[in-house]
């Protein structure tokens, strides 16, 4: 993404986007006394993710986060009177389905979605809890198989995945996956492949499906494995989030798509886990920390806690940055941009999701500049805002031309736009900048270098992208880029610690979506 130049011409008045409907999501699942799983965790994951939450139960348990000791599964018929007040009264745009217990209930449960037919279903196969317990009926499988074609999404962990396939755990990712291709290719609906229960370093996740909803048969977003054994509820969690998140993304703009709503869920996941220990809940498996990114007014009464001194929390965003900035000089796309193999296709696609992005973002960045607090920073966001609306005209005139005509945004795209709006309703200055940087100051970095490799090869005129490069050296955007780190700088010296904290993860989410970004040409062009 790029802002090119600067502009002395103020920008009076853009509009600031609206925002977002909030979806109604309707968690069918058990009760977890201890709060951590379940249907407790699905309310708690729907709420973080702006949707509005309902529950129908289908079980209680006595568990903690140690282990399930005890379930009882009311009658069905109650579980359907619960299904039924909820639909006749209330639009339901998506519903999350976990634990049943044994084959009354998914019997119940399926007769209700064949006559309410929701938007957007999906499936957690809740067969055998993350500590090893047993959470249905060895006579319910059959009737669960019978459900699973009703879903839109079906997301396993690797021991429910092999039940369902009757086979034995997948051992690696390649057997996942081709796990994962079968269970699709038996239901029609797309499974979301978990790789947190492997070895390694890494914890990819995939969305499969075979039937042609994706634009591959498997689409993988990696990710790095977080050292915690607070992992009591990821699944529920994680299979919440991805029905509100598509539920939204279907609101904002027609179809959704799962790639985008991972995209989205997945980076939220990861600092749930990373900041569970905050929590300090159970003796075992701990929850996740499912609000680590709201501000907690009631923790703070409005103390700014210690304020750092000036430049240490650009610091600490800068270093937060750092193994973003090394997985992008280690990608193929910049490797290949700068010697100039990169292929046309690649490049094409590139500028046409930039320009897409430049109109997404100069609305955010407008809304920075409704909030900011002095005039200097409301004139700075606008001024940057109306530049980006400007390089994406001149993107058109000099790059794209006619090749842009039916361009859509990718799911990466997508995903970065949709991140940056929910910063830009989050009601936090600090939160909004937090997350519009990495746009000017990876971008910067990034640039910088690209241009010296370019100059150290001595400049030559017949490098196919030579005029592009040449760009990188503009220090109005070097300077702009200063300015934007400062104000974020200050509007942390500003903030709340739990506000500071918010800033970070914005960041940390945005610099993530700059590597993605980079990425997606060798992807999907």
């Amino acid at each position: 993404m790029s802002l090119l130049t600067t502009t002395s011409t103020f920008l009076p008045c853009v509009p600031a986007p609206s925002a977002p409907r909030i979806p109604r999501v309707l968690a069918i699942a058990g009760s977890d006394p201890s709060g951590g799983a379940g249907i407790q965790a699905d309310l708690k994951s729907i709420a973080a993710h702006g949707g509005y939450g309902m529950a129908a139960i289908t079980a209680l348990t006595a568990q903690n986060t140690r282990g399930v000791s005890a379930v009882h599964v009311p009658p069905a018929a109650f579980l359907t009177a619960q299904l039924d007040a909820v639909s006749q009264d209330i639009d339901i745009d998506a519903v999350k389905i976990g634990m049943l217990g044994d084959a009354a209930v998914i019997d119940a449960v399926r007769s209700w979605l064949e006559k309410v037919r929701p938007a957007v279903v999906v499936l957690d196969p809740v067969m055998v809890a993350t500590s090893g317990d047993r959470l249905l009926q060895a006579s319910a499988e059959t009737a669960l198989l019978a459900l699973l074609p009703y879903a839109d999404l079906i997301t396993p962990n690797l021991a429910e995945l092999a039940l369902l396939l009757d086979e034995p755990v997948a051992g690696n990712w390649a057997v996942a996956l081709q796990q994962g291709k079968r269970l699709a290719a038996q239901t029609g609906a797309t499974v979301l492949v978990k790789g947190g229960h492997l070895d390694g370093g890494g914890c990819p996740d995939a969305l499969v499906n075979t039937g042609g909803l994706l634009a591959q048969d498997v689409v993988v977003v990696p990710g790095e494995r977080v050292p915690t054994r607070n992992s009591h509820g990821t699944g529920c969690s994680l299979s919440s989030a991805m029905a509100t998140v598509q539920a939204r993304i279907m609101g904002q703009a027609g179809p959704g798509d799962w790639e985008t709503a991972l995209r989205e869920v997945k980076p939220w996941l990861q600092e749930a886990l990373r900041t569970s220990a905050d929590l300090d809940v159970g003796t075992g498996n701990g929850p996740v920390h499912h609000f680590h990114h709201v501000q907690q007014h009631t923790q703070d009464h409005g103390r700014t806690g210690r304020v750092p001194a000036a430049g240490t929390f650009a610091a600490a965003l800068r270093e937060a940055a750092t193994g973003d900035l090394a997985a992008i000089y280690g990608l193929d796309f910049i490797k290949a941009l700068a010697v100039g193999s990169l292929p046309e296709k690649e490049f094409a696609y590139y500028l046409a999701q930039d320009a897409l992005y430049l109109n997404g973002y100069s609305r955010v960045l407008a809304r920075a500049a409704a909030i900011a607090p002095t005039e200097a920073e409301q004139l700075f966001w606008a001024r940057s805002a109306q530049n980006c609306l400007e390089v994406e005209s001149e993107l058109h005139r000099t790059w794209l031309g006619t090749r842009s005509a039916g361009v859509t945004l990718g799911p990466v795209t997508k995903s970065y736009v949709d991140h940056l709006l929910a910063a830009s309703v989050s009601g936090s200055y600090g939160v909004l900048v937090a997350a519009v940087l990495p746009c000017f100051w990876l971008y910067a970095e990034v640039g910088e270098t690209l241009h010296a490799q370019f100059l150290a090869a001595g400049a030559p005129d017949a490098h196919p992208y030579a005029a592009w490069l040449r760009t990188y050296a503009d220090e109005a955007f070097a300077a702009a880029t200063r300015q934007a780190v400062a104000y974020a700088d200050a509007a942390a010296r500003a903030a709340s610690e739990s506000e500071r904290q918010a800033m970070m993860t914005a960041f940390r989410q945005s610099a993530r979506y700059e590597v993605d970004f980079f990425d997606a040409p060798r992807l999907h062009a």
